[in-house]
């Protein structure tokens, strides 16, 4: 009966876990990325409609943003600032009403927001900002909207000394509505009205806007739809198809290669040792049959490798509840806050996985001090998560960048990380510790360990580490491509369904190449297998970011 309720509490635990996370994938795909104030998104003529001003940066790097009035737009003094979910947070979204009034299907010709006197030193930042490229970001009803701030006259100069800079100074919004709704939005500068900034010197601006209102066919439900187009045009779609196809073809090749070596070795030495028992037992074993005693012995420093095993199948876990609200269409275009709202949220749940797997596997190493293995494996990942975070945080506040988290944030943050991962950790390892599983090998380990031969260079860890990450790379390297220029630039990424594919093929592409590289460090008679292995992981996880850098 013990048995029972003991193979029964992980069961449990998956079943609340899951139970919690299609709560959030409700609640997320039931919450826009900028919730409106209008949350039915239904306006009658002449109501207000939220428009936002969310931040301002350089256009070819769209990862440092800054607040929309660190730069000196107009300040009409009614300005409040938008409560924000935790994902937005995340996101680097700071959002503010903006000084424009766009009330619904009321058309405006050149309104005046407000006349200033910019000083030098605004005039130099300003400059500094139009040098750069910067592009400022709103929201209106939800949805997004892009402008540049200035331009720069480059025509028939060389030198950039010679460059005039100017600052727009008109924006005139085109909105389509569909009957009592808001379909769609953009913002076009005028060319035409426009200020010098070249010079050090006080200028006086006058700020203008237009309203332009026009009646489209699109219905509400499609209006989201253009900002995934980009992704799905035909020359992307055959470009991630030519991925799939590629990696397809990696897979064969290692199902060949690996059938071809299970076929020719292992088959002979299985029939030889089948047929003629006592003729085998005479011979003299080589490769991995003469190692067959110490294949099994437990790996050096097994808490640290109960741990990573934890994590590491907490992050699995994560990324396959990733996926399926993916799939169900949480994330769509310009949702990224639900995104990190998910990440946060269900690596939280998630983390008595980590503590059940940690703890039992130590267990089965014979592993004395469960406590220390389930202090570590809440760490592994944390902990240098939260170094990196701090100086990351340091330099976005040194800034004034929106990467940086407010206070206030961070402490929902840790209290998400007190209040509920590490009790539901510590659950998860006590549930661990009783399960009382034994690790059972299928032959005895012998007292001694055998002494490893010297083994070439390419069959080292770092060479082997090097092969174990490359092939995986090659398989997924395209689509990692669009992932990246995703995140860290303006391209979306909406075809998560073709990402999911590519992902099952990494995972069979690592398992043959780990299986096979264990193959080859046993036939040498290096029966240390237990490290080398997570290291293949490892690599290919490494291979996989590598991209990011390009």
């Amino acid at each position: 009966m013990r048995r029972t309720n003991e193979s029964a509490a992980p069961a449990a635990m998956g079943r609340s876990t899951l139970a919690l996370v299609l709560a959030i994938l409700i609640s997320l795909q039931g919450t826009p990325h900028v919730r409106s104030d209008a949350s039915d998104h239904r306006y009658k003529d002449g109501d207000s409609v939220p428009l936002y001003a969310n931040k301002v940066g350089p256009f070819h790097n769209p990862s440092e943003t800054y607040r929309y009035f660190d730069l000196p737009f107009c300040v009409t003094g009614h300005e409040k600032d938008k409560t924000e979910a935790l994902g937005e947070v995340l996101n680097g979204d700071r959002l503010v009403s903006a000084p424009y009034e766009l009330s619904f299907k009321k058309e405006k010709d050149s309104k005046v927001v407000c006349k200033r006197k910019l000083t030098k030193e605004q005039v130099a930042q300003f400059r500094e900002a139009v040098k750069k490229d910067y592009y400022f970001q709103m929201y209106y009803d939800d949805l997004p909207i892009w402008g540049f701030i200035g331009t720069v006259d480059k025509e028939g100069k060389t030198d950039p000394s010679e460059y005039k800079y100017f600052l727009y100074k008109h924006i005139q919004f085109d909105i389509h509505y569909n009957k009592d709704r808001v379909i769609e939005i953009s913002a076009r500068m005028d060319p035409h009205s426009v200020v010098d900034l070249t010079e050090d010197k006080d200028v006086d601006v006058e700020f203008v806007y237009t309203a332009k209102w026009k009646e489209t066919e699109t219905p509400f439900e499609k209006r989201m739809d253009k900002y995934s187009q980009s992704s799905s045009l035909p020359h992307h779609l055959e470009i991630h198809w030519f991925s799939i196809i590629n990696s397809c073809v990696t897979v064969l090749l290692l199902t060949g290669f690996l059938a071809t070596i299970l076929m020719r070795v292992l088959k002979n030495d299985f029939m030889k040792y089948a047929q003629d028992e006592e003729a085998a037992d005479d011979q003299e074993e080589t490769g991995w049959k003469y190692i067959h005693g110490d294949v099994f012995r437990f790996p050096k420093f097994k808490s640290f490798f109960s741990a990573a095993l934890g994590s590491g199948t907490q992050l699995f876990t994560l990324t396959i509840f990733i996926f399926m609200l993916a799939l169900v269409g949480v994330f769509y275009p310009y949702n990224r806050g639900a995104l990190f709202t998910a990440l946060v949220v269900i690596y939280a749940l998630t983390s008595g996985i980590a503590g059940y797997t940690a703890t039992s596997f130590y267990i089965q190493l014979e592993g004395t001090n469960w406590v220390r293995n389930l202090l570590l494996t809440g760490c592994l990942f944390c902990g240098p998560l939260f170094l990196m975070f701090c100086f990351l945080n340091t330099v976005a506040i040194a800034y004034s960048a929106t990467a940086a988290l407010p206070f206030g944030t961070i402490v929902v943050i840790v209290l998400i990380w007190t209040l509920v991962t590490s009790p539901l950790l510590v659950l998860g390892g006590i549930a661990g510790k009783n399960s009382k599983t034994e690790f059972q090998a299928p032959v005895r380990t012998t007292k001694y360990p055998r002494e490893i031969p010297p083994l070439p260079w390419y069959r080292s860890t770092i060479p082997q580490m090097a092969m174990a990450g490359f092939l995986p790379f090659s398989a997924i390297y395209i689509e990692l491509y669009y992932i990246f220029a995703s995140v860290w630039g303006h391209r979306i990424y909406t075809i998560y369904s073709i990402l999911f594919i590519v992902f099952i093929i990494l995972l069979i592409v690592t398992a043959f190449i780990t299986v096979a590289l264990t193959y080859f460090q046993l036939a040498a008679e290096d029966h240390e297998w237990w490290w080398r292995y997570a290291t293949y992981l490892i690599a290919t996880f490494y291979s996989c970011l590598r991209v990011e850098f390009v």
